[in-house]
């Protein structure tokens, strides 16, 4: 097959051509029409480091497989986001928001029991979602962090914490027939130590048809506000590729037929989870009941936020010009810069009665009603909005200090819905429902000198403990050595 030469094909690929398949052929020359002549520019002669070569070419076909339109389509988003980025766009521009309607979850108050007595019959139609991509560098661990313990006297695991609490609602509100299915999002990096510990522990007592690991890609990182492809540091027959964010779940919950499945066993919910929160299921029963009650496609958990707190923040938007409205997560260095754009004193500020923001601060604990999401999944096939954060080497912002790329959250999903879905959020007290392992011991006492929660291990761990004593407190039950 004839390759499609072009002026700026380098004299260094031309002589290698006899070592490419025609696939291979054509992605290096769509790469090279799309301005990524630079990959080829360093190749040796013939004869020499032609494997690498190779393999080169065989990764740049998996990542244009990988990404839903091929690397052209990723290049050219990527053009017109760095372009935004440059020039400082606020992607909600025109949008002006509000705050968000939403049930208060006070535990035991009449509200919150009534929820949870509708949330109790629908516990065993749910199909739970772990987001577990991620390594435990930043707390010193090199392991993934599934694995670190969620209770240091059992040593037992937070992957375990949560096989057994599905363990726990299956036994007492589904069965055996139609056990409760567990999604694992993993990355390149979790996927092989997350199914050996699978493996060696007997999947924690689930089945294994039960669970369904979800591997996530990555995509090529980029160097140049022209979306230049980065070569890795240390090869040049090796792209820097990075990951794309846990948005990729809902492609991924799509492409491989999860969501759908769930669907016709019969399930009518998704529970997304977040990998260190051992408290991620108390409050599920009673936001079960806010979304069965008022019939809503989208249930966001939600806690209080203190003003600029560096958490996501769930905001009614309404579009100055259009009148259009959606209830989604800005991130918070979006939200001030909105504010004062409505001329809102001071942009995100606290409430002067409550002390904290009337925003509602996200934590990526999210309730999908089931059906909505399949049908959703369908038309848009799971594909996330995408933004880029380029880090500037200075204020003219024409070089990067690091490489980019474009990422995707999975909070981000409300986007893709239509004006007639219903979203919501419920918002409880974050000693109730949120207190994740994801900061080491100094960067958490640097994090408590700031007014803001640890979230280190030993937090994590002992706020287990203080939920259940304080659970039983307000029941009445005073505990020993006044705990």
């Amino acid at each position: 097959p004839r390759f499609k030469q072009m002026t700026s094909t380098p004299l260094s690929l031309t002589l290698n051509l006899s070592l490419l398949s025609k696939r291979h052929r054509e992605i290096a020359a769509e790469l090279i029409e799309l301005g990524q002549s630079h990959l080829f520019e360093s190749w040796d002669a013939p004869g020499s480091c032609d494997r690498e070569k190779c393999d080169f070419m065989q990764q740049l076909e998996s990542l244009d497989n990988s990404y839903i339109g091929g690397l052209k389509t990723y290049i050219v988003r990527a053009r017109s986001l760095l372009e935004k980025a440059k020039a400082g766009d606020n992607p909600f521009d025109g949008w002006i928001p509000e705050v968000p309607s939403g049930k208060i979850l006070e535990p035991f108050s009449e509200d919150y029991l009534s929820f949870e007595e509708i949330g109790k019959t629908e516990l065993g139609k749910c199909g739970f979602i772990l987001v577990a991509g991620g390594l435990g560098e930043r707390l010193g661990y090199n392991g993934i962090k599934l694995e670190l313990p969620a209770q240091t006297l059992t040593n037992t695991s937070y992957l375990e914490t949560y096989c057994q609490q599905i363990l726990a609602i299956q036994s007492r509100y589904g069965s055996e027939e139609c056990p409760l299915p567990l999604a694992i999002m993993v990355s390149d990096d979790t996927a092989e130590k997350t199914a050996a510990l699978l493996a060696r522990s007997a999947n924690f007592g689930l089945r294994s048809d039960q669970i369904t690991l979800l591997r996530q890609g990555k995509v090529p990182a980029l160097i140049s506000n022209d979306a230049k492809l980065a070569l890795a540091a240390d090869s040049k027959y090796l792209l820097d590729a990075k990951p794309h964010g846990h948005g990729d779940v809902h492609s991924l919950m799509h492409s491989t037929g999860t969501a759908a499945s769930w669907l016709q066993r019969g399930l009518r919910w998704a529970v997304f989870l977040q990998d260190t929160n051992a408290l991620a299921l108390l409050t599920l029963p009673a936001m079960l009941g806010v979304s069965s009650a008022l019939s809503l496609e989208v249930n966001s958990l939600a806690i209080q936020r203190a003003a600029k707190q560096a958490i996501g923040a769930i905001a009614r938007l309404v579009h100055s010009a259009s009148g259009d409205e959606m209830t989604v997560n800005v991130e918070y260095n979006q939200l001030d810069p909105l504010l004062r754009a409505q001329g809102a004193g001071m942009g995100d500020e606290n409430d002067p009665t409550t002390g904290h923001s009337p925003f509602p601060g996200n934590i990526n604990q999210l309730l999908f009603s089931l059906e909505p999401y399949v049908a959703t999944l369908q038309r848009s096939k799971g594909v996330m909005p995408e933004f880029v954060n380029p880090k500037y080497a200075d204020n003219s912002k024409t070089h990067f200090k690091k490489p980019t790329r474009l990422e995707c959250m999975m909070q981000d999903y409300p986007r893709l819905l239509t004006k007639t879905a219903r979203v919501g959020f419920s918002m409880a007290p974050a000693w109730l429902c949120y207190s994740p392992c994801k900061n080491n011991s100094r960067d958490a006492a640097e994090s408590v000198k700031a007014g803001i929660p640890a979230g280190s291990a030993f937090t994590a761990e002992s706020d287990q403990l203080t939920v259940y004593a304080e659970l039983l407190r307000r029941l009445g039950r005073v505990m020993v050595g006044g705990c």
